[in-house]
């Protein structure tokens, strides 16, 4: 019996060891030598890509991105269609037609930029200045310390006007500025995400055409959240980002310009510094010239897809809708944080962001230990300051499918029970 097995065990042995020589064999025919010379490669295949993708159920109540509505993540998992095919034109022209719904504007010259908010910024300045012309920058937070940034590595001579963060200007101080400086553009952000203040924008448009200057309007963090009308305010260049209100996944940028901005681009002397920002071939890419369109890029066709969905949603809202409801929860927020004995940092009420609201740093704490508080045990992400703003404030963003009361309570909560357990100086 002992010997039957052990002449049993060696058979199946040999089994196996020709098996895996026959394999070896078949392998050494089929796969050709360079993937067979596995010691030819000094870099192996990462462990970790080896693993399932984690990414954690969070709740982004920060200044952006916003959390993705299964609608708009259902959109982006369509399948893939060609950047040149004709159904996907009639996708761009689609939401060509959403962002003049959302920016309030009838401009032909009306397209999504292919990446974030900084590449719209980028396509703006890039286009509309020359190298050695003078920009004028409203710096009252951290966009107009980028924009001014931006000028002036492609060799524009930018020219800054400067308040505190949480402060305005007025339309005489900035016209002081552009009697003095005579800029060809004049910047402003109109919602301020770093220091949570929506800038008037009234009266402005006019003021720099009467000194033969283009208005540039950063509409970001505010674009479907606050009022605005490009047309009736006489904005030149207006930019804006997919993943704040919109609730599309970053990487698409929303932008228009008009006519007094069209001359001046497509009259320059030198070409713009960026090819792929050039707005002469971006123009053709959106059918916005009138001629057959020609490759340029290959767009970010998922994230058009995203896009045009989340603008479906505004227009079916209603952007008046929209506004007010934007309104009507950042003004509950305001009163349960004042309740928790919080103070906002933005005093004067007429210009808080309706999208993203700033909190003092209450006196003896450390923001990171709220913001690190909340996220732990609420998998909540609310946000410190950011550029001029930075250990001065919270910041907490109630913007499209996530401005709620259900989340504003959320945040409440969070934040009263962090003040409860966080460390308070006594200094």
């Amino acid at each position: 019996m002992q010997r039957a097995l052990i002449c049993r065990g060696a058979l199946l042995v040999q089994q196996v060891t020709l098996k895996s020589s026959l394999t070896t064999q078949i392998s050494s025919v089929l796969v050709p030598r360079s993937y067979r010379a596995m010691s030819s490669l000094t870099v192996p295949a990462p462990a970790s890509l080896l693993l399932p993708l984690k990414v954690p159920d969070r709740l982004l109540l920060g200044p952006g991105p916003s959390n993705v509505p299964p609608r708009i993540l259902s959109a982006g998992g369509r399948p893939i269609i060609g950047h040149m095919h004709k159904e996907m034109f009639e996708i761009m022209d689609d939401i060509k037609r959403g962002i003049q719904y959302a920016f309030q504007t009838k401009n032909e010259l009306t397209m999504a930029i292919s990446g974030s908010g900084h590449v719209a910024m980028e396509a703006a300045l890039y286009n509309a200045v020359e190298r050695g012309e003078t920009v004028l920058m409203g710096v009252n937070g951290i966009w107009g310390e980028r924009a001014a940034d931006i000028s002036e590595r492609m060799g524009a001579d930018a020219k800054r006007i400067v308040k505190p963060p949480g402060e305005c200007f007025t339309l005489q101080e900035i016209e002081q500025a552009l009697s003095k400086h005579k800029p060809v553009l004049f910047f402003i952000t109109h919602g301020e995400s770093s220091t949570g203040i929506a800038h008037p924008l009234d009266g402005l448009g006019a003021l720099c055409h009467k000194y033969n200057c283009l208005l540039l309007v950063d509409s970001v963090a505010s674009l479907g959240g606050a009022p605005i009308y490009m047309d009736k305010q006489e904005i030149d260049i207006l930019y804006s980002g997919s993943q704040k209100v919109l609730n599309a996944p970053p990487g698409t940028a929303p932008i228009s310009f008009s006519e007094r901005a069209k001359q001046k681009i497509f009259s320059r002397k030198t070409k713009p510094v960026s090819f792929y920002l050039d707005m002469s071939w971006l123009a053709n890419y959106w059918g916005c010239d009138g001629k057959p369109r020609v490759y340029h890029h290959t767009g970010p066709v998922s994230g058009l897809f995203s896009l045009r969905e989340s603008l479906a949603i505004l227009a079916e809202q209603g952007l008046e809708n929209c506004w007010k409801h934007h309104q009507e929860m950042a003004l509950y927020l305001h009163q349960g944080l004042e309740k928790l004995g919080l103070k906002l940092f933005v005093k004067d009420k007429n210009v808080r962001l309706s999208t993203v609201t700033t909190i003092a740093v209450p006196e003896g704490y450390d923001w990171k230990d709220i913001t690190s508080y909340v996220m732990k045990n609420y998998s909540m992400e609310i946000s410190g300051g950011l550029g001029p703003s930075l250990g001065m404030v919270l910041r907490v963003g109630l913007m499209g499918y996530n401005c709620t009361k259900a989340n504003a309570d959320l945040v409440l909560q969070a934040l009263g029970d962090a003040l409860q357990h966080c460390h308070k100086s006594k200094v």
